[in-house]
């Protein structure tokens, strides 16, 4: 049976397309192979840590997103700037009023993703990893991963709080294949 609050902030957008949750299963960091696990398994920012994996800028694409009463919900991708690879799937909701002006600004833009816009503006905070999970491919997350087959991929849910502990955003992050990362991200070195 599905955990949605496993899945949360991506189970409200399965919700809201009427579409069924995949199979998601709850695991323990050594149950996540490399370099998927090196990816995840830390309290530091997802963009620092996709910029670092794959050696290059990371862009934000914008699926699906609502703002209700200050919270901004996001379906989103990443994407390496260089060759459009796409690189992290998920969704953040994002707690507005608990940002200055022109954090918040950037934020409504949606040209950013949030980590940039968290060091570009200085803000301090800290990520606090709230469970890891395996989940069985579906067409949406296909769709999103540009992924042709099936597979079973990794994620996290985070919390983001600021120096007051107040929670900024919560973030639900999918991988792809952890072999597809590996060959993208060894063949860029090697450029």
């Amino acid at each position: 049976m599905p955990a949605p609050n496993l899945f949360y902030p991506l189970n409200e957008f399965y919700e809201e397309a009427g579409l069924p949750l995949p199979l998601v299963t709850r695991v323990e960091p050594d149950e996540i192979p490399e370099p998927c696990r090196g990816i995840l398994v830390h309290d530091l920012d997802m963009t620092p840590t996709l910029e670092g994996t794959y050696s290059g800028t990371i862009d934000l694409r914008v699926l699906e997103y609502s703002l209700r009463e200050n919270v901004f919900s996001r379906q989103i991708v990443l994407t390496l700037r260089e060759g459009g690879i796409v690189v992290l799937f998920g969704a953040i909701k994002i707690y507005l009023d608990r940002f200055p002006d022109k954090a918040r600004s950037l934020i409504l833009e949606m040209k950013q993703p949030l980590g940039t816009i968290l060091a570009t503006e200085g803000i301090t905070h800290s990520s606090h990893p709230a469970g890891y999970f395996r989940v069985s491919a579906d067409g949406l997350i296909n769709s999103a991963l540009q992924l042709t087959n099936s597979a079973l991929l990794y994620g996290r849910q985070n919390v983001l709080s600021d120096s007051s502990q107040r929670t900024l955003a919560q973030v639900l992050e999918i991988l792809p294949p952890c072999s597809y990362i590996e060959s993208v991200a060894s063949g860029r070195r090697q450029l």
